[in-house]
């Protein structure tokens, strides 16, 4: 029984023993039993050995293939052994494949290994997923952006073993993302493709599109009869309506199905080279007089090898008769091509509504510049019935002011805070003084105020001119300002402009408050609708005026600033602006804040579709505005939202 249960006992030792897993061999043992293709190695041979090396499990297996690609491994002469190399005085300083130093040798003792640049892309593929895997985020995030930027079919299978291990939520997805990209173009699997392909949906990335482009691209061959079997046909092509006669029988010419064609010219030279005895390819010259009588004669100098084979146009009608034209996709699948179409269809619809909505996005970012540009205009000129010219310059003045004031402080933050109530100051005592030493003298005479505010805007660019010059000043923006706020690869809008959205709603706000809510709002609309009786209840309507024509300045200086962000600062950036800003107020009527903001909308987005439209050309986009103002008014005189009660007949 004793010998029987140890008998038992080493039975099963032996069988526990068979079945155990086998042992991971190190690098250096990799290294060793290879040591023929690593010491000359070719990208033919070298692949299962680089391989092995990153499927070992051994800790050393990345610093093992990174060295051997940075020409640091080398290997002793004496007795073949591997080690990891660095330069260190005339001689190599010396590492054991185990990481443990190995002392120091002299260069003629040791191979050093150059892997040629095929090898090396073979090393660098298989460092792809430990660097997937690193550690250190950044290391794996700048992987990622490496493979996006070079992507390859042997990036797949480690990108697959890195998204289990991944911890991140953002490289995760940026994982996901790009091994559904890589098995889209690279995976043998259709139904794997397919699946990548439809996971996607409506995804509007520049990536997708890349990669399901060339899975859709076709090429145009030329069979006779059927075309070969397992051709993926997207469509076949008839001469004549889908691709013009010449150029099928061109193509036919270089695939080397028909000979090239013959042209009336070189027919007409061959034949009368050949004339012997009145008579061509033995056809009496009498009965050349026909383009078939002259084809048969150019075939029997073909048959007796007397001129070079080419097609007469019988024979080219012939020979297109024969063949059939196939636009063929690249991709051999149906199956996938149709998954591919489909994506491209339901992106291609996605992105027509987000180009629309972009469209939008820039109409109103347009409107709210027009709006805060008009705004102040719609105070001096929609309540006081002023036509002031120098409107512009007041913009213009306003952006100086925020140019000078980021000359006094550094901190562009801090610089465009001052620089708001500075340029209200600014201009609104500019406004005042323009008020009391001319238009004081002018209301209810337009033609006269035009002019004189006419000359005070040429007078102020010329000022601005001498002060800062003709150069473009730069009004910097702050840095949470840069950039653009982007929802897709179609929809963007920049900081900026949200910027002078909120800054537009902001002023919007401001004037219905002062109009509504203030003293001075009430004395204004008094003023407005009735001046005697105002003046007659105790109001100075002198002082309103005043007040108000300076108000509006004063916010026209605010808007400057603003639109001296977006735009280039000169003394012409107020005459960029004084047009649009006459034709807000009027098309969306005067006097009537709401009425400014319809007319801002309207001329934005009309103008935004006119330059969609023709992006080519924005001077036409400004002609067919302007006309179309002049329609819209002809039918609307009084504007969108027009004044009502007694002001509305002044």
């Amino acid at each position: 029984m004793r010998q029987f249960l140890l008998s038992l006992i080493v039975a099963l030792g032996v069988a526990l023993a068979a079945h155990a897993p086998a042992r991971a061999e190190t690098a250096a043992e990799i290294l060793a039993a290879h040591a023929g293709l690593v010491e000359k190695p070719s990208r033919q041979t070298i692949g299962p050995v680089i391989d092995a090396l990153a499927q070992s499990g051994d800790p050393m297996a990345a610093t093992v293939l990174q060295a051997w690609g940075n020409k640091g491994l080398g290997m002793r002469k004496a007795d073949g052994v591997f080690f990891l190399i660095a330069a260190e005085g005339d001689g190599w300083a010396l590492t054991y494949l185990t990481g443990a130093p190995a002392g120091l040798a002299a260069k003629s003792d040791v191979v050093e290994l150059k892997p040629n640049a095929g090898v090396r892309g073979l090393i660098a593929t298989a460092l792809v997923q430990f660097t997937l895997s690193d550690p250190d985020r950044a290391a794996r995030a700048a992987a990622l952006e490496s493979i996006a930027r070079d992507p390859k079919p042997d990036h797949l299978e480690p990108l697959r073993a890195a998204i289990a291990g991944e911890d991140d939520a953002a490289l995760l997805a940026q994982k996901t993302r790009l091994e559904r990209l890589l098995t889209l173009r690279y995976d043998p699997d259709s139904a794997a493709r397919i699946a990548a392909i439809e996971g996607f949906g409506a995804d509007l990335g520049l990536d997708l599109r890349g990669a399901l482009n060339p899975l859709v691209a076709t090429r145009r061959i030329a069979v006779a009869g059927a075309p070969p079997e397992g051709t993926n046909i997207a469509r076949e092509v008839f001469p004549g309506s889908d691709l013009p006669v010449a150029d099928a029988f061109a193509l036919l010419v270089d695939a080397g199905l028909a000979p090239a064609p013959l042209t009336l010219a070189d027919q007409r030279a061959a034949l009368a080279a050949h004339i012997a005895g009145g008579k061509v390819g033995g056809i009496p010259l009498a009965e050349l007089a026909t383009q078939e009588a002259r084809d048969r004669a150019y075939t029997a100098l073909e048959a007796a090898g007397a001129v070079p084979v080419a097609a007469t146009q019988d024979e080219a009608d012939a020979i297109l008769a024969a063949h059939r034209f196939f636009d063929i996709y690249a991709e051999p699948d149906p199956a996938v091509t149709d998954a591919a179409n489909a994506a491209l269809r339901a992106i291609g619809i996605k992105t027509g509504v987000m180009q629309v909505a972009d469209l939008g996005l820039d109409a109103l970012s347009l409107a709210a510049i027009y709006f805060l540009a008009a705004i102040g205009l719609a105070i001096t000129f929609g309540v006081m019935r002023v036509i002031n010219m120098a409107h512009g310059e007041f913009l213009t003045l306003g952006a100086y002011t925020g140019y000078v004031v980021q000359l006094w402080i550094s901190d562009y933050t801090t610089a465009i805070l001052v620089a708001l109530p500075v340029a209200f100051a600014v201009t609104f005592a500019a406004g005042v003084a323009m008020e009391r030493l001319v238009i004081r003298f002018l209301y209810r005479r337009p033609l006269e105020s035009l002019l004189a505010t006419f000359g005070i805007s040429i007078a102020l660019q010329q000022i601005l001119k001498n002060i800062f010059g003709t150069q473009a000043r730069p009004l910097t923006s702050p840095a949470w300002l840069d950039g653009a706020l982007t929802l897709n690869d179609v929809v963007s809008i920049s900081y900026i402009r949200i910027a002078i959205f909120v800054l537009a709603l902001i002023f919007l706000c401001f004037f219905l408050w002062l109009m509504k809510r203030t003293r001075l709002g009430l004395e204004v609309r008094a003023v407005t609708q009735n001046p005697t009786m105002a003046a007659s209840m105790g109001i100075n309507p002198d002082r309103i005026n005043m007040l108000t024509f300076g108000l509006g300045s004063g916010i026209a200086g605010i808007a400057g600033v603003a639109i001296g962000l977006y735009a280039k600062v000169t003394s012409e950036l107020g005459a960029d602006y004084i047009v649009q800003s006459f034709m807000t107020v009027v098309v969306g009527g005067v006097g009537n804040i709401w009425g400014t903001l319809a007319g801002a909308s309207m001329i934005g987005g009309f103008q935004k579709v006119i330059e969609w439209m023709n992006p080519s050309n924005t001077l036409a986009a400004q002609t067919y505005m302007i006309l179309f103002i002049i329609l819209f008014i002809q039918f609307r005189p009084r504007g969108i939202i027009p004044l009502k009660g007694r002001a509305a007949g002044d």
